[in-house]
């Protein structure tokens, strides 16, 4: 048995690897026997209708569908697709999977068919689930999807689909127990998370059967989660965001869940009632949607319920967080992780907050910074993520490889150190400061400059909204730093508009920063999630006749 203990964290937290676990059966379920009727979830759509579960709700509906799957063909080591809006249906789905030994894969419902046959067949994945509203994509891809078995439809009823909702209902269906239970090993294959990278398709991020343990640091140490409180982050259930705040941490801290069912067209001041009405404890959300909150006036709401308020995903700016605190007096915490992670480095619980920097490393995490030769830098020098994966030092939480891709395996597991493709400096307080990714890195005239130091100074401009830097191709210079700029409602581009903000960066930062070129958008391209999408501006900068579309 493997044990990593807190380092130097007020709050001891202390994280074992047994040799057999599976997370149904060791946490959640003696959970939900205990105390059955504790709140585990609470969901709300966006016309206003609202539900409650408790424990034993998923408890018993998991079991009976777990018994369901089994009888229907599903096995241990099938891979299952799914591909559903926040229903809570997902929670039961994953949860009887789980129990008998399946590995599981979420995908955002906003992918098209192309996406769903590339992703079914890389797994390949012999069940797929989804609902009704996206169940015309799945038409016909039988032909396509040679291993594909059934399809099974959460919500409804359709011919060619296993109806999910009737074997909830069937009372002939044991709900109080497994008939085929799963004995799983820690590091058996759990779950597949697909994430975007270099290559042209999502690589497929294995994760093993102990990788929920990993997520207390994420829900106790970051989120601040205790018994009873209500944590609500924003995210589709297709996002490895929604296994960070939306499941494992969150229900083996005994907590509830908060979710909002988003369907149509969203506005980030949605969530300001909401955090008001339910009186949600704990808030998580992107840094884009905490700066379009901000600009609505936050005294409307009442947000004294929030104990803790944190954030991932890209670096907030430091006038969001200041506008932030004034209006709830509490500080935005950051943290640092990856769908290949759990919250590796963050403000946790018991440190002082540092804003601006990503954190310290969360216990059982040994996390240094390399150069490009695999050497330690030194304090306050820029260089790669690393995390030691040697031996009793791989930490839990960490994926087990990037699955049938020995290609990207050996690129990013060198000399027993995982690299995460992230920039960062480590100061003397142990402090860790994001910089960007390795290839959003510009390097001008022999200076390397972070996009997001410019970025932050930009955003301190009255005029400006949002923005994002890269560099575009320069001869003289190799490289010449860009941003690409949105305005406030009311302000209008100019010339003279672009020398002020080229002027403010200088007098605000090491004049080399300065962007050399400014063009203004009317919106940036972003994934679903809310990041900017940085890959499509470099593509822009080297080619302007470049458009999103392309």
């Amino acid at each position: 048995m493997k044990e990593q203990e807190n380092l130097g964290h007020t709050k001891e937290l202390k994280l074992f690897e047994p040799e057999y676990f599976n997370w149904a059966f060791d946490t959640f379920d003696p959970i939900a026997i205990a105390t059955p009727d504790r709140k585990a979830m609470i969901w709300v759509n966006q016309s206003g209708e609202n539900h409650t579960y408790t424990y034993d709700y998923f408890y018993r509906k998991s079991n009976r569908i777990a018994n369901w799957f089994s009888a229907m063909g599903i096995k241990r080591g099938d891979f299952v697709f799914i591909m559903l809006p926040r229903l809570h249906e997902w929670w039961i789905i994953s949860l009887a999977l789980t129990k008998i030994g399946a590995i599981q894969s979420s995908s955002p419902t906003l992918l098209l068919t192309p996406d769903i046959v590339q992703r079914i067949n890389a797994g390949p994945f012999a069940y797929a689930v989804s609902d009704t509203q996206n169940r015309d994509k799945f038409d016909n891809i039988h032909p396509c999807c040679p291993t594909l078995k059934k399809l099974i439809l959460a919500d409804g009823t359709a011919e060619g689909w296993e109806d999910l909702r009737a074997a909830m209902n069937d009372e002939s269906i044991p709900d109080d127990k497994v008939l085929c239970p799963a004995k799983t090993k820690s590091n058996d294959p759990y779950l597949i998370s697909f994430t975007s990278g270099t290559s042209k398709y999502p690589k497929m991020v294995l994760h093993k059967y102990s990788y929920p343990i990993g997520h207390r640091v994420t829900a106790e140490l970051w989120h601040g989660i205790e018994e009873d409180d209500i944590h609500f982050t924003v995210s589709d259930t297709g996002w490895a965001k929604n296994l960070w705040g939306n499941y494992y941490g969150q229900w083996t801290a005994k907590a509830c869940v908060f979710i909002y069912d988003i369907r149509g067209k969203f506005h980030a001041e949605e969530l300001l009632p909401l955090i008001d009405k339910y009186k949600i404890t704990s808030f998580c959300a992107p840094p884009t949607i905490y700066r379009m909150m901000v600009q609505n006036d936050l005294s409307k709401y009442d947000l004294s319920s929030l104990k803790h308020c944190t954030t991932a995903g890209e670096s907030m700016h430091t006038d969001t967080v200041r506008v932030w605190q004034e209006a709830t007096g509490k500080l935005i915490r950051e943290a640092y992780g990856q769908t290949e992670t759990v919250a590796l480095i963050g403000n946790f619980i018991g440190t002082l907050p540092c804003i601006g920097s990503m954190g310290t490393a969360a216990p059982g995490w040994e996390i240094e910074i390399h150069d490009d030769n695999g050497h330690v830098v030194p304090l306050g020098e820029d260089g790669r993520i690393a995390v030691n994966v040697k031996g009793a030092s791989r930490p839990i939480g960490l994926f087990k490889e990037y699955y049938k891709n020995e290609e990207e395996n050996n690129a990013y597991f060198q000399n027993g150190f995982y690299y995460t493709g992230d920039k960062a400096r480590k100061d003397e307080k142990g402090y860790f400061w994001f910089i960007g990714r390795s290839d959003d890195i510009i390097k001008s005239s022999g200076y390397r400059i972070g996009p997001l130091e410019v970025e932050e100074v930009l955003m301190q401009h009255p005029d400006v909204h949002e923005v994002a830097v890269v560099g575009a191709p320069d001869e003289l210079r190799g490289a010449r730093v860009k941003a690409y700029v949105v305005l406030h409602p009311n302000r209008m581009p100019s010339d003279l508009l672009v020398r002020e903000l080229q002027d403010f960066v200088k007098t605000h930062t090491a004049p080399y920063k300065y962007p050399r070129e400014i063009e203004f958008m009317t919106a940036l391209p972003k994934t679903f999630s809310g990041k900017i999408k940085r890959d499509l501006l470099r593509k822009h900068a080297c080619d302007p006749k470049f458009t999103w579309e392309s």
